[in-house]
């Protein structure tokens, strides 16, 4: 069961770091002078929340590791 939470975690951060990077990309292509503040805040708050969601798959696996071992010294 820990194998396949893991490697679903291992998916979701794939996918999050493929979309920070097509973030990261559309931002750089774009011109700044032509964008307004909404749209640069946006793209900030998208990218602050892959970061976030980074953060929690790693708690999670903490976590589950954590479980894991809990588990075996019973």
């Amino acid at each position: 069961m820990f194998m396949q939470i893991a490697i679903g975690a291992i998916g979701i951060g794939v996918v999050l770091m493929v979309g920070y990077l097509v973030i990261a990309q559309v931002r750089a292509a774009l011109p700044t002078d032509s964008l307004d503040n909404d749209t640069i805040a946006g793209m900030d708050s998208t990218q602050a929340t892959v970061f976030a969601g980074f953060g929690l798959i790693a708690v999670g696996i903490i976590v589950l590791a954590a479980f894991g071992l809990i588990n075996i010294f019973k």
